[in-house]
């Protein structure tokens, strides 16, 4: 036990203890997510990021020192949605013939998602620039916190906003959509990965991978589409008006 103890202490002191702790957590949740069959509410990032919560919580972590080891794998991250566009060019014909109707797709979605955000934070009283921060809730987070800053929000509370807008997208995105009959056929697959990409961002993205190689093909489509579209409209609009 005294030796164990004196690992902890070294390991928790280096940058070593931030990617250790998120590869182990995130290994054992997504054993326990195929494990449960892939249920909604399994979701490996969903738990994981509240298994570390608790550890830095619990063992008193700054979260500077944690970020230091772990930020390896935040850099993984751009390599990560550059793949994404490799499903895109397998289907990269019917994508040409549907590019007008997806297009528009992207500009109702998002406009919904943002002006219904808005809507709801004024409704409630909200402060200003809390309501502001609101504005690109469903634009994935980096992306997020810079039209965030340029539109008078939170950056940081932007990126909270996001990341808890994926999660419930994650989580009730399909069962929602099966609610809405909307069919588990090709056609059917693509309208629900759009809809996961485009209302949840990543983690929806994500979450559409699992469940379909081609939800998860226009899921990041729809991702990419909403990270553009906001980043140029949304600082335009709030500028205009």
């Amino acid at each position: 036990m005294p030796k164990f103890v004196e690992l902890w202490i070294y390991l928790s002191a280096t940058p070593l203890f931030g990617l250790t702790a998120t590869l182990v957590v995130y290994v054992l949740a997504q054993a326990a997510y195929v494990r449960l069959h892939q249920a909604a509410w399994a979701n490996p990032v969903l738990w994981s990021v509240i298994v570390l919560a608790c550890l830095l919580g619990l063992t008193g972590e700054d979260y500077q020192t944690y970020f230091s080891g772990a930020q390896f794998i935040h850099f993984l991250l751009g390599p990560a949605v550059v793949a994404l566009a490799w499903p895109l060019w397998e289907r990269r014909t019917e994508l040409l013939l549907r590019w007008r109707a997806l297009l528009l797709a992207a500009l109702v979605g998002g406009a919904a998602a943002s002006s219904s955000a808005l809507a709801l934070g004024w409704a409630m009283g909200l402060p200003h620039d809390v309501v502001l921060s609101l504005a690109p809730k469903s634009v994935t987070s980096p992306v997020a916190m810079g039209i965030a800053d340029k539109i008078g929000g939170i950056p940081a509370l932007a990126a909270v906003f996001t990341v808890i807008t994926g999660m419930v997208g994650a989580l009730s995105g399909k069962a929602l959509l099966s609610w809405l009959k909307v069919p588990p056929t090709a056609h059917g697959w693509m309208s629900q990965g759009f809809a996961l990409g485009t209302a949840a961002h990543g983690i929806g993205a994500a979450r559409a991978l699992q469940v379909n190689a081609d939800a998860g093909a226009y899921a990041g489509l729809a991702l990419g589409l909403q990270a553009v579209l906001a980043s140029l409209l949304i600082p335009l609009l709030f500028w205009l008006f």
